[in-house]
This record gives C-alpha cells, sequence and structure tokens, in this order.
C-alpha cells in the first residue's frame, strides 16, 4: 500500500516538474502557460530536433538547478527559472553545433551557471523594482560567443565571428512575400530560428494563452517591420526576422506585462518597439568587432530604460508597481489577460 503511494506520489512530482518545465519554454515571452510552452516546444522540434532537444533539456536544467538551490517556489513552479537557460542552451547550439558532443556539455554548465546569474541580477535589480528580463541569458550568450573562438575543442567553425562594421548594403524596398516572411520570422528569431512556419507556430501557442498578448505580440512585429523599413534597413535583414524579433518583446513587456494594458501604455509599447530597432543596429555595431552577437540586448536595455522612466508618469500606471520579485497569481484566459509574471523578475 506505502509502495503504491510512494509511486504514485513520484508521478505526481515527475508531472509537476513538467509543468515547471513547460511554462518556462512560454515564459520567454512572459507567459507562466503549460499549453504555449507545449506549442513552443512543438515549434522548436519543428526547427530540428536537435534544437528542440536543446530547448527542452536547457529549460529542464535551469528549472532544475533552481530547485535544488532552493530557489522560491513560485519563481519554479511559473517557469521564471527556466527561460533563460532555454535561450542559453539554443545559443550554445546555434553558434557551436548542435552535433558536437563539447558544445552539448557546455550547454549543460552554462544552463547551471546562467540560474546563478539570474539570482544574482534579480537580487541587483530589486533595488531599482526592476526586472532582470534576460540580462542573465544576455550576459553568458556574449561571452560565450567572444572567448569561444578562442579554444580548439569549443570551436569547430575555423573563422571567429569577430568583425569590422560596414554600412548597410542592397535593395530596402519590400515585396508582399518579404512582409509576411518578416511578420511570422520576428517571432521565431527569438530562439534563433529563421523558419517563418516556425514563428507561425510560436504565434498560435502566444494566442492559446492570451489573445492581447497575441495581438500586442502582432503590433510589436509590425512597428519593428516598419521601423526598419523606414530607416533604411536592408530588406533581407527584414524579411529572415532579425531586425524585428526584439520589437516584439518589447511591445509584450510595456503593454499588459509590467505595464497595465490600456492606450496610453500601448502608445509607450509602440515607442519602445521602434526604438528598439534601432538599439538593434547600435548593438551589432557595437559588439561585431568583438565577435558578439546582438541576441535580445536591444529588448533588455530598451525595456529597462523605458521602465525606469515610467515610474515619473503616472498615466503609464494606476497604482505604485509592486517589487518585481514577486510573481502575480495566473490570470484566466477568459479574461483574455497575460497569464503570468506581470510584476515578475523576467523576461524573451
Amino acid at each position: 500500500m506505502r509502495h503504491s503511494t510512494d509511486a504514485k506520489s513520484q508521478s505526481l512530482g515527475t508531472l509537476s516538474f513538467a509543468t515547471h518545465v513547460l511554462r518556462g519554454q512560454a515564459q520567454v515571452t512572459f507567459l507562466p502557460s503549460t499549453a504555449a510552452g507545449a506549442l513552443f516546444c512543438v515549434a522548436l522540434f519543428a526547427a530540428g530536433w536537435e534544437y528542440g532537444l536543446y530547448g527542452l533539456a536547457g529549460t529542464a536544467v535551469g528549472t532544475a538547478t533552481a530547485r535544488l538551490l532552493g530557489a522560491a517556489h513560485d519563481r519554479v513552479s511559473t517557469g521564471l527559472e527556466g527561460f533563460n537557460a532555454c535561450l542559453t542552451a539554443l545559443c550554445f547550439a546555434v553558434f557551436l553545433g548542435a552535433g558536437h558532443l563539447s558544445t552539448a556539455a557546455l550547454a549543460l554548465a552554462g544552463c547551471v551557471v546562467v540560474t546563478v546569474v539570474t539570482a544574482a541580477a534579480v537580487n541587483v535589480l530589486a533595488a531599482w523594482d526592476l526586472p532582470s528580463l534576460t540580462l542573465p541569458y544576455c550576459l553568458l550568450a556574449s561571452a560565450m560567443t567572444i572567448a569561444a573562438p578562442g579554444f580548439e575543442r569549443v570551436w569547430h567553425h575555423g573563422d571567429a565571428l569577430a568583425a569590422l562594421t560596414r554600412a548597410a548594403t542592397g535593395p530596402t524596398s519590400l515585396q508582399p512575400a518579404d512582409l509576411a516572411k518578416a511578420f511570422f520570422a520576428d517571432f521565431a528569431q527569438i530562439f534563433f530560428m529563421p523558419q517563418w512556419y516556425v514563428g507561425a507556430v510560436l504565434l498560435v501557442g502566444l494566442f492559446v494563452a492570451s489573445r492581447r498578448a497575441g495581438a500586442v505580440a502582432c503590433l510589436g512585429s509590425a512597428v519593428g517591420i516598419g521601423s526598419a523599413w523606414a530607416l533604411g534597413a536592408p530588406a533581407a535583414q527584414i524579411a529572415d526576422g532579425t531586425m524585428g524579433y526584439n520589437s516584439v518583446l518589447v511591445a509584450l513587456a510595456l503593454c499588459g506585462v509590467f505595464l497595465p494594458a490600456r492606450g496610453a501604455t500601448l502608445a509607450y509599447a509602440i515607442a519602445g518597439a521602434a526604438t528598439a530597432t534601432a538599439v538593434s543596429s547600435a548593438i551589432s555595431a557595437l559588439l561585431a568587432p568583438s565577435g558578439g552577437h546582438t541576441f535580445t540586448w536591444p529588448f533588455v536595455l530598451t525595456t529597462l530604460a523605458f521602465l525606469a522612466a515610467a515610474k515619473s508618469f503616472s498615466r503609464l500606471r494606476t497604482t505604485t508597481p509592486a517589487p518585481y520579485d514577486a510573481t502575480a497569481p495566473e490570470l484566466s484566459l477568459a479574461d483574455g489577460g497575460v497569464s503570468g509574471n506581470s510584476p515578475a523578475p523576467q523576461a524573451p
């Protein structure tokens, strides 16, 4: 009888952990939704089984590490301890080569380290009531891409990524097919994937978790595309999603997640999304000579600046913001709300 009870308890524990892992994947876009996390997982496997495996395993390692170190239960259960690890594992797979044993070992270690860095970032930024977003992942990913070419057993691509910045070249006019591809690729590039159909599945996941979040994300993508075109970015860069994915994340963060969803914050989010487009080019130029990559630095820097400024604008909030180390309860999807980390230290 006791054996049966223990087995049932173990089964429930495994199911609970799996739920936390799926929520961790969804938290890349601020949604502690198991359904969205499952669809995100499907999207990554559609891009390639190795990327699906790295993303899922990375989230699991980050979540497990946080549990073993005694992280707050509400952070673990809502997926806040998994999304940075998910992005870190995918980053290692994309830049170092998913098929190498050294990549798998480094990704495993990176997911453990990024969990520690997340705790540090949360505690430091809590002094200003600001979320950590994907800052931990950006720090680790940048360190990896800059340092990796210096190690032969790690770097398998020959030439390093470092390159001097050059003026943009190529046609700037967008065809209807380019616009459609860019719209969906903006979502796929959040996870390093260039395929438009991966972005389509990710967008479905957003709408499944929250219609409002899906609509805001679509607006963010449109603003990113429009801003990049207006500034004269090459059509190829717009079409592959590299100019717009940070705008999607900024729009989500500033309208309905860290600030209440209403007209004023929607306009604020649009301004932030457009700003992120320009910041993307600046970050790329800044990091390229050292072999770094843009990652989600534009999202992190733009969102932190706009959130810090929002404290001075009463029309952007109804009450004094809650501390960002407290996780809001999951909202009902029937209410169309973002079911997640509104005041939580998070992110994608």
